[in-house]
């Protein structure tokens, strides 16, 4: 998705030859799909934050999102299940959940929700220009942009930590296992991870989350449309081999040929860019060195169509959420008893499944394979999923799994990555000055975007992550 931003925002400069290179033979990397007895489904991220991130990007081009794809917004948009069976049905208008969480959790725990939410409202204000819709951030950017961005820099509460600032600040256990969720988003460690990360709790709950109609991939093919209608040039099924530069330009090697060009945006995973693909003399100056955000088991099942089943649902363990977080980074493997996200697409996406049965997306954290201290034995790891599906009442006996994706076969897909979802963890307070930028310092007119650069993963941050490499290349050729 950040390959193809960039390529979006470049087709709008005239006089300008922009080719696109994918490992794939489809468009969207994550965002990918796969099909089983006639009916093809998502297999990456299930839920789209920030829009207007798309729609910006589009409107460089003349384009509106709405004339490309369909948003859809379900109600409820999720439903939770805490330890003790309690269930919390989050609305798409946040006075609807705030009614929901006194209802299903009392007046107290709708105190700490409200408290809570408004200082991650306070976060993401002052974070999100400068952490996500501006140049990665350094040491002296805050010194260079002034006294309001050094009060914005404050604001952020780096120096907490996710876990510290719930505890001083939340004591309903539900609420707080509610914001710890946010860590997952990142494939971080609460305890470690700075507490600005909370911000992604006020994107999700405050702003919201929309489905796309047909599937998540319809955005990836609509970039690529959009693309294409600017004279890019997409080749599929061509993985790039290296990337070298001499005399003022760059040769890019690829699976079926090799061109010279000025400037080369890489959307692969970083770590490949610096181990793999790089043969030039100089170094690039990126540090790739942080420990690898979390991975993930996926699955699709077959199942039994249900009327009552939510768009998106997340089952709580029954023992203490932090040991999900404890088994992840201290204990180096699979959570004993993982939260288990279910994302039901036809009530989700408007995506169509069989005649009886529907397309259910099912997703647990898990180490990244580097981190992982033991072998894993994971048909025994996913009929353990299953089981506590079945007994939530979440699936029957009869549904079946018809797709799966193991860490191991995530990092066949993505070179490099480990399995990691996000790139780098965010376990330190000073993640986001380490994530790599967009520009690579030590060459000139070489950039990266995607979710190991800056500003992070997930649909929305890629796609600013391309579109700022292509910022930071057109300022570099004025």
């Amino acid at each position: 998705m950040g390959g193809l931003s960039a390529a979006v925002e470049l087709s709008a400069r005239p006089g300008w030859e922009v080719t696109v290179l994918e490992a794939a033979s489809s468009p969207g990397g994550k965002v990918g799909v796969a099909d089983h007895d006639g009916v093809s489904f998502d297999t990456g991220p299930s839920l789209l934050t920030l829009p207007d991130v798309l729609e910006e990007l589009l409107a460089s081009r003349g384009r509106r999102l709405e004339s490309l794809v369909t948003l859809t917004r379900p109600e409820p948009s999720m439903c939770y299940r805490f330890a003790g069976g309690e269930q919390l049905e989050v609305k798409r208008e946040l006075e609807g959940t705030r009614h929901e969480v006194e209802q299903s959790l009392g007046k107290k725990a709708r105190r700490d929700f409200d408290a809570f939410l408004g200082y991650a409202r306070k976060i993401w204000e002052a974070a999100a220009p400068h952490f996500v819709f501006g140049p990665a951030p350094t040491a002296l950017t805050a010194v260079k942009l002034g006294v309001k961005a050094m009060r914005d820099f404050i604001a952020i509460d780096a120096k907490n930590t996710m876990m510290s600032a719930l505890d001083s600040r939340v004591e309903d256990r539900r609420i707080r296992d509610l914001f710890l969720r946010y860590a997952t988003f990142n494939g971080s460690d609460p305890r470690h991870a700075p507490a600005t990360l909370h911000c992604i709790g006020w994107v999700d709950l405050g702003i919201g989350g929309w489905g796309v109609k047909g599937g998540m991939t319809k955005l990836a093919t609509a970039l690529e449309r959009v693309a294409r209608e600017g004279g890019v040039d997409v080749k599929y099924d061509s993985p790039v081999r290296s990337i070298r530069k001499s005399d003022g330009t760059f040769e890019v090697q690829w699976e079926g040929g090799s061109r010279r060009v000025d400037a080369v945006i890489v959307n692969a995973c970083a770590q490949q860019l610096v181990e793999r693909l790089w043969q030039g003399d100089n170094g690039l100056g990126l540090r790739t060195d942080g420990i690898p955000s979390t991975s993930a088991f996926t699955a699709v099942i077959r199942a039994r169509r249900r009327a009552d089943r939510p768009a998106h649902a997340l089952a709580f363990p029954d023992r203490d959420y932090m040991e999900e977080f404890v088994d992840l980074f201290d204990r180096g493997e699979p959570p004993k008893e993982p939260a288990i996200y279910l994302c039901a697409r036809e009530k989700a996406h408007g995506a169509e499944g069989w005649a009886d049965d529907e397309t259910l997306f099912v997703m647990t954290n898990t180490p990244a394979l580097s981190e992982l201290t033991t072998s894993v034995d994971w048909e025994q790891f996913e009929a353990r999923v299953l089981t506590r599906l079945r007994r939530l009442g979440w699936i029957d006996e009869g549904d079946r799994v018809v797709w799966r994706r193991t860490p191991q076969q995530l990092a066949a897909r993505f070179p490099c990555s480990q399995g990691s979802l996000y790139g780098s963890a965010s376990n330190s307070r000073l993640a986001a000055f380490r994530r790599p930028p967009n520009r690579a310092p030590g060459v000139s007119g070489l950039y990266l975007a995607g979710g190991s650069a800056h500003p992070g993963g997930g649909v929305p941050l890629c796609v600013q992550s391309g579109r700022q490499a292509a910022s930071e290349l057109l300022a570099d050729c004025r």
